[in-house]
C-alpha cells in the first residue's frame, strides 16, 4: 500500500509540473526582432546575407520581404525554428536567412520588418561599383557582355553570361534574365572551358541569350544571379570528408539603346546583316509543257533573326500561269554562335497557255545593319518557254487523209455507173453492215455483263461514259496507290459532277476551284508525265476528295436559261 501511495504522489507531481511548464510557455510572448547583414559595404555582384531572428515561434511566412525588391534580387528565405528549456525556463526562436544581390551601386536601406507586434531596425548598406581589381583572388564571379549597345527595333542582339570559379563546384543554378519589352531566349547549351585571370586558372561556364527588343528606348539589363554549392576545403583535410558551402554571385548591369524603324522604309521591317533568296525547280523551267505542273521552291535565309520574324513573299505571276501554294515552312538553327532563320515557300505552277511567259522578279527590302542603309534580296525575272502538250493535240495527218478520201469519192461519183452493179454492190454492203452491227452489239453486251459481274472496271473494253462512278472502289484504288485506276475513276466522277465531255485530267483540273483537291490532282497528273516512274501515294488525294464539296465549286452552275436575254 505504501508503494502504491508513493506512486500516485509521484504521478500527480509530474502532471502538475507539466501544467506549470505549459502555462509558462503559453504566456511567453515575442520581445525582440533583430536584423543584421554579414558585410557592409559590399561590391556589386557580391552576395549580401540578411539574417532576421525573432524570440518566438511563428509561421515561416509571417514576414513579407517584398519591399526588398526595390533594391535587391533575392530568392525564397531559409527558415529555421528552435526551442530550449533551461532550469524550467523555455525559449523559442524563428530565424530567416536571405541571400541578396544589389541591383545597382549606391547607398540603400534595408527597411524595418514587423512580426508578432515587434519591429526590427532598418539597416543602411553601401554598395560599391564592381571593379576588375581583385577578381584574380575571388573564388567565384560572373562577367556579362552585350554584342552591341545600340540596336534597332526588332534587331537581334546577343547577351553572354560567363561564370568563373576556382574550386570544386558541385551544383548550381542561374536565374533567367528578364526585361520588359524585350524577348530573351537561351541559345544552345552551356559551354564549359577555362581561362586565365590575373595569373590564376579558372573554370568557366558560358551561357548565351538572344535579345529582340519590341520597343525603342533606353534599357537597363540586370544580370542574372548564380547560386550553388562548392566543396569547402577548409572543413577537412580529405575530400571524402569535406563539407559543402553555399556560393553565389551576380554580374554587372548593362545598358543599351534601341532605335526606332528608319524613316522611308517601305514594307515589313526586317533588320539583319545578311538576307538572301534562292530558288530551285523540280525540272528545267525553260522547257515547260502546257498543262503539266512544275514545282518551284524559294528559300528565304536571314542572319540574326528568329524564324517567326521572316515575312511572307509577294509573288506576282502572269495571267498564263496558275500557282498552288503549300504552307510555308519555317526553321532556325545556330551557326557559329549566330542565329540563322529560314522560310521555305513551295508552289506548284501550271502554264495554261503555250508560248513565251515572263515570270517577274521577286524583291524583298531589308535594312542592312552593317551598311546602315536599305538593301534588297532579289530573284531576277525569268522568261519561260511553254510548249504545247502533245496529249492535247489532234493527229496531224487527219486532214490530208480526209482530203484524199473526198477526192477519191468524187472520182468514183464522176465515173459511169452500171445500174445493176450499183444495186448489187449496195445490197452486199448493206448486208455486211447489218451483220457487223449485230455482231458488235452481241459482243458489247457480253463484255458488259462479264465486266459488271466481276466488279472490275476495264476502260479499254467498256466506254467510260457508260460506267458509273463508285466511291468505294475509288477509295480502294487510292489506298492501293494505283495512279492509273484512280485517274479513270476521277474522270468518271468529273463527267457525273461537272461536264459529260471530260476525257482528260487537264479538263477536270480546269473546272476545279483552287484548293487541296486541285493540288493533289495536279500531282497525280504530273506523276503520269514523269520520265522515270516513281511511287505515288493516294491517301492525300482521297482525303482531299472526301472533304471537297461540289456545291461550293464555281465550276458547278445551273443550266442556262431556255431563252437567254
Amino acid at each position: 500500500m505504501v508503494t502504491g501511495r508513493f506512486s500516485w504522489q509521484r504521478m500527480w507531481q509530474t502532471v502538475w509540473c507539466c501544467l506549470l511548464l505549459s502555462t509558462a510557455i503559453s504566456v511567453q510572448a515575442a520581445n525582440s526582432l533583430t536584423a543584421r547583414v554579414d558585410k557592409n559595404p559590399l561590391m556589386m555582384g557580391e552576395e549580401l546575407m540578411l539574417l532576421l531572428e525573432l524570440d518566438e515561434k511563428v509561421p515561416a511566412n509571417s514576414i513579407d520581404f517584398t519591399p526588398l525588391s526595390a533594391h535587391f534580387q533575392f530568392g525564397p528565405p531559409a527558415v529555421s525554428q528552435s526551442m530550449q528549456i533551461i532550469n524550467g525556463q523555455s525559449s523559442q526562436s524563428t530565424r530567416w536567412q536571405l541571400s541578396l544581390f544589389a541591383n545597382q551601386p549606391g547607398t540603400v536601406q534595408i527597411p524595418a520588418f514587423e512580426v508578432a507586434g515587434v519591429r526590427s531596425e532598418p539597416i543602411t548598406v553601401e554598395i560599391l561599383a564592381a571593379s576588375q581589381q581583385g577578381k584574380g583572388s575571388a573564388e567565384l564571379f560572373i562577367e556579362s557582355t552585350l554584342s552591341s549597345t545600340s540596336l534597332h527595333l526588332q534587331q537581334m542582339g546577343y547577351y553572354e553570361v560567363k561564370i568563373f570559379y576556382s574550386g570544386d563546384l558541385q551544383r548550381g543554378s542561374l536565374s533567367q534574365p528578364e526585361l520588359a519589352q524585350v524577348t530573351i531566349e537561351q541559345i544552345g547549351k552551356d559551354i564549359e572551358g577555362s581561362e586565365l585571370v590575373n595569373g590564376q586558372r579558372y573554370q568557366t561556364i558560358t551561357r548565351r541569350y538572344s535579345l529582340v527588343p519590341q520597343q525603342s528606348g533606353d534599357y537597363q539589363l540586370t544580370a542574372p544571379w548564380f547560386q550553388g554549392e562548392m566543396i569547402d576545403r577548409s572543413s577537412s583535410r580529405y575530400d571524402y570528408f569535406a563539407k559543402t558551402k553555399a556560393v553565389s554571385a551576380q554580374g554587372q548591369t548593362l545598358s543599351f539603346q534601341v532605335k526606332p524603324i528608319e524613316p522611308g522604309f517601305e514594307g515589313q521591317w526586317l533588320v539583319s546583316e545578311l538576307v538572301t533568296l534562292q530558288e530551285e525547280w523540280s525540272a528545267d523551267p525553260a522547257q515547260l509543257v502546257q498543262g503539266e505542273p512544275i514545282t518551284r521552291t524559294i528559300t528565304l535565309t536571314a542572319m540574326d533573326l528568329a524564324d517567326h520574324q521572316l515575312p511572307d513573299l509577294q509573288i506576282n505571276l502572269p495571267a498564263g500561269i496558275k500557282s498552288y501554294d503549300e504552307k510555308p515552312q519555317s526553321k532556325k538553327a545556330e551557326r557559329k554562335g549566330r542565329m540563322v532563320a529560314q522560310k521555305v515557300f513551295t508552289s506548284a505552277l501550271i502554264a495554261n497557255q503555250q508560248g513565251k511567259l515572263l515570270l517577274p522578279a521577286v524583291r524583298l527590302p531589308w535594312w542592312n545593319s552593317i551598311k546602315g542603309e536599305i538593301d534588297y534580296a532579289e530573284l531576277p525575272a525569268r522568261e519561260l518557254q511553254v510548249a504545247a502538250n502533245p496529249q492535247q493535240q489532234a493527229p496531224a495527218d487527219s486532214a490530208p487523209v480526209t482530203a484524199a478520201s473526198s477526192a477519191e469519192a468524187a472520182a468514183v461519183v464522176a465515173g459511169p455507173v452500171n445500174p445493176w452493179q450499183w444495186n448489187h454492190l449496195s445490197t452486199t454492203l448493206t448486208l455486211l453492215w447489218l451483220l457487223t452491227v449485230t455482231a458488235f452489239a452481241a459482243w458489247y453486251c457480253w463484255q458488259r455483263s462479264t465486266v459488271m459481274g466481276a466488279g472490275v472496271a476495264v476502260s479499254g473494253l467498256v466506254p467510260v461514259s457508260d460506267v458509273k462512278f463508285n466511291a468505294n472502289r475509288f477509295k480502294t484504288a487510292c489506298q492501293q496507290h494505283d495512279a492509273e485506276l484512280v485517274s479513270t475513276f476521277l474522270l468518271r466522277w468529273g463527267r457525273e459532277t461537272f461536264a459529260a465531255d471530260i476525257r482528260q485530267l487537264p479538263q477536270l483540273l480546269a473546272l476545279l476551284p483552287t484548293g487541296e483537291l486541285k493540288l493533289q490532282l495536279e500531282k497525280l497528273a504530273y506523276q503520269q508525265y514523269q520520265r522515270e516512274a516513281t511511287e505515288w501515294q493516294g491517301d492525300a488525294l482521297y482525303r482531299a476528295w472526301a472533304e471537297f464539296s461540289p456545291a461550293k465549286s464555281p465550276a458547278v452552275s445551273a443550266l442556262p436559261p431556255l431563252y437567254p436575254t
